[in-house]
């Protein structure tokens, strides 16, 4: 059982950055994919962005390529999401996920993760 925690999450002005952390409670925790996914209030859970296990492969979604970058220290069983950037619309509950093994095309599929944290709220002020 993996745990996770996210954190780092808060309010920020247009344009700002904010980084989030998670935090795992395995020691695997370099066996595992790792993403990041927001869900607005009245929305689903979209997919952020994903990296795989030795941090060499990054996968993000169109609307945060290029603002947000993931990544990963696995001595320290943590991962990042940096954001820079933010827009009003990036405003949702973040959350962090594990996978033992998802393929690159489903990466993206919340269905597709094992584990999840409890989430932080990010809220982007215009």
């Amino acid at each position: 059982q993996v745990q996770l925690v996210e954190s780092g999450g808060g309010l920020v002005q247009a344009g700002g950055s904010l980084r989030l952390s998670c935090a795992a409670s395995e020691r695997t925790f370099s066996n595992y994919v790792l993403g990041w996914f927001r869900q607005a209030p009245g929305k689903e859970r979209e997919f952020v962005a994903a990296i795989g296990w030795s941090g060499g492969d990054t996968y993000y979604a169109d609307s945060v390529k290029g603002r947000f970058t993931i990544s990963r220290d696995n001595a320290k069983n943590t991962a990042y999401l940096q954001m820079n950037s933010l827009k009003p619309e990036d405003t949702a509950v973040y959350f962090c996920a594990a996978a033992r093994s998802v393929i690159t095309t489903s990466i993206g599929s919340p269905g597709r993760y094992n584990y999840w944290g409890q989430g932080t709220q990010v809220t982007v002020s215009s």
